[in-house]
């Protein structure tokens, strides 16, 4: 008996000095960071920024692999069976926890196929139309799509795209259904708004701020719970007359399960790192959004964040009745 006890103890005594080794040559080579939505599209662009920063904090580069497709879960699929060595990273944004709901024969389970590294960002979301959208202000927008509920045609990028979530929190909060049309992607959903194929979008800031500037499309407001510095003339949803509508869209940075502890937080302390750099804090606030603070960088914010959302959501999914296979 003492020597099966003195046997273990030795075990977890390599154990740890292997993982306290690992870690300290971590790493050693190339990461990759998968994206799980397609290039160019508003998580995209916050991956990328924050893996340019990262790589430059660890010594070595991040590459952005884009895997799009099932609203994410494709991507998030691939690092759930990847090798737990910090090299397979995943940056999702709050599809990782409204697919727990929305997806019937989901391969991995969220809160379990994961380590947690830390958010990102909260971005806000914003109400917008084609440019010649015949309402003129929040209020109008509302009496409008209420009585052409069934003719007006709503814009997303698939389901469980961040467009997708905030179209049905803006049903809900409408009281009334309206026609969706899902893309495969935010670009071509923008591209149909664009062109006035589709008339009305929710989409997030950094898809949307630089349409809404340049006058390409038309802006009624903005789910935040204040007004946003760079759209002060645009009012909160709760000012607007949808109380209740406020959502942002969180990104988080994931490994597989079972990643060191140590490697996990070396990746928290970088991304801590690169978020507070202030060409990150510029960039983030072009797009209408700031870095998450420290305090909210780190393994344990993101994990009580993913599972108190998962709660959040799941019954406005089951109230909505819109499922994937």
């Amino acid at each position: 008996m003492a020597l099966s006890v003195k046997l273990a103890a030795f075990a977890a005594a390599t154990a740890f000095t292997a993982s306290a080794a690992f870690a300290q040559t971590y790493p050693d080579r190339s990461i990759t960071m998968v994206v799980p939505f397609a290039a160019g599209g508003p998580t995209d662009t916050v991956g990328r920024l924050v893996a340019e920063k990262m790589s430059a904090d660890l010594g070595q580069t991040i590459l952005v692999e884009n895997v799009g497709g099932a609203g994410g879960t494709l991507g998030a699929g691939q690092v759930a069976t990847a090798e737990a060595d910090g090299y397979t990273i995943l940056l999702h944004h709050i599809g990782m926890a409204t697919s727990a709901s929305l997806y019937r024969n989901l391969a991995y389970n969220p809160t379990e196929a994961f380590e947690y590294v830390g958010l990102v960002t909260e971005v806000p979301m914003t109400l917008v139309a084609r440019k010649d959208f015949e309402p003129t202000d929040m209020a109008s927008f509302i009496t409008y799509v209420k009585a052409n509920a069934e003719t007006i045609t709503m814009a997303n990028a698939g389901i469980g795209a961040a467009s997708h979530l905030c179209g049905m929190l803006f049903m809900q909060a409408m009281e009334a259904p309206i026609v969706t049309v899902p893309y495969k992607g935010t670009g071509p959903a923008m591209t149909e708004l664009l062109g006035g194929q589709v008339d009305i979008m929710c989409d997030q800031t950094t898809n949307t701020t630089e349409q809404i500037k340049g006058g390409t499309i038309k802006a009624f407001a903005v789910t935040s719970p204040a007004r946003l510095e760079i759209f002060p003339d645009l009012p909160t949803v709760a000012e607007g007359g949808l109380p209740g509508m406020e959502v942002s869209i969180w990104h988080g940075i994931y490994t597989p399960k079972g990643t060191p502890a140590e490697v996990n937080d070396r990746l928290a302390a970088s991304l801590q790192k690169a978020l507070a750099d202030p060409e990150i804090v510029a960039k983030f606030g072009e797009l209408g959004t700031a870095p998450s603070p420290a305090a909210d960088a780190t393994p344990a914010a993101l994990k009580a964040k993913l599972e108190g959302e998962i709660a959040r959501w799941k019954p406005v999914i089951e109230a909505a009745g819109v499922y994937a296979d």
